[in-house]
């Protein structure tokens, strides 16, 4: 059952990163800056690498976020200034929790033709958590649901009675859903949080509204459930949260609360500066550059 609210559909922009790799770009977006804490969202794929080609993001720093990979074909080298160098497969989670301050670089097999598909999110971290220590964890297994509809695979937070061992510090979800042939469900969701949903793979309409490949379908909070109708084999990913009241910087690979902050993010990008640590570029590609900040005043993101 849904509140008698619009559903906002916002369309994603198509971004370019690591050596060629296209991605669906959906939030932020001028329309609809955060669902809960999650800030940034990437639908990168599917595609297809010949010999000698693949993803490539050399190491570059982030502060005040947690970044989330969903890995859903193919593989990703991460390699970060802790020290951790661990390959993520398909169905698992990469989540790196920013804190302070690290540096990390993402590296795609190129020995042989490969296939990536992913999608890449940042969550804000709360006041109380943004000055943390960095970390990394991978998670190889993951809760799945199994319906006669639909197999759900919970990513983070509680959903359709199981919960998630991905550790967050905001209330969230996400679920990723694949169906198993066509057919029509209702999807619950907590009235608390605001919702987005997303086409990965295939067909599929959401209340009657059709899900596209680089859209976001966003429900405001006071949604119990939604109806989906999905072909056999589509993938969707549904994200949410309690709406993220405090204030928000995000600019370039950081997420803060004023400029200075950012500004001395920026200049800490230093290879003199200890902050982000030291990647061997042997092994992780060159460091990337910081974007200038000259002249530019930033805009607190506010919901």
């Amino acid at each position: 059952m849904s509140i008698d609210s619009p559903i906002l559909r916002i369309e994603g922009r198509v971004a370019e990163i690591g050596q060629g790799l296209k991605i669906a770009r959906m939030i932020p977006n001028r329309f609809q800056r955060t669902i809960g804490a999650w800030c940034f969202l990437d639908h990168a794929g599917p595609v297809d690498f010949v010999e000698g080609e693949g993803m490539n993001v050399g190491p570059h720093p982030h502060i005040g976020l947690q970044t989330f990979t969903w890995m859903i074909e193919g593989t990703v080298r991460h390699i970060d200034s802790l020290g951790n160098n661990q390959m993520i497969y398909p169905n698992q989670v990469n989540l790196m929790t920013a804190g302070k301050g690290i540096s990390h670089a993402e590296i795609s097999p190129t020995d042989k033709a490969s296939r990536l598909h992913a999608a890449q999110l940042w969550i804000a971290l709360p006041d109380s958590h943004r000055h943390m220590e960095p970390a990394f964890q991978n998670y190889p297994e993951l809760p799945v649901v199994e319906t006669d509809c639909f197999s759900g695979t919970i990513l983070v937070g509680s959903s359709l009675g199981i919960t998630s061992p991905v550790s967050v510090f905001t209330p969230l979800v996400a679920v990723d859903l694949v169906a198993k042939k066509n057919s029509t469900f209702e999807l619950p969701l907590d009235l608390n949080f605001e919702h987005g949903i997303t086409l990965l793979e295939g067909e599929a309409t959401v209340d009657g509204e059709s899900l596209e490949a680089g859209s976001l379908l966003y429900f405001a909070v006071g949604h119990s459930s939604v109806t989906m109708s999905c072909e056999v084999g589509a993938r969707v990913l549904m994200i949410g949260g309690e709406p993220f009241e405090e204030d928000l910087l995000l600019w370039w690979n950081f997420v803060g609360r004023t400029q200075a902050e950012i500004e001395q993010a920026r200049g800490d990008w230093d290879p003199r500066s200890s902050r982000f640590g030291v990647i061997d570029e042997a092994i992780a590609g060159k460091r990337l550059h910081a974007p200038s900040l000259e002249g530019i005043h930033l805009k607190v993101t506010r919901k």
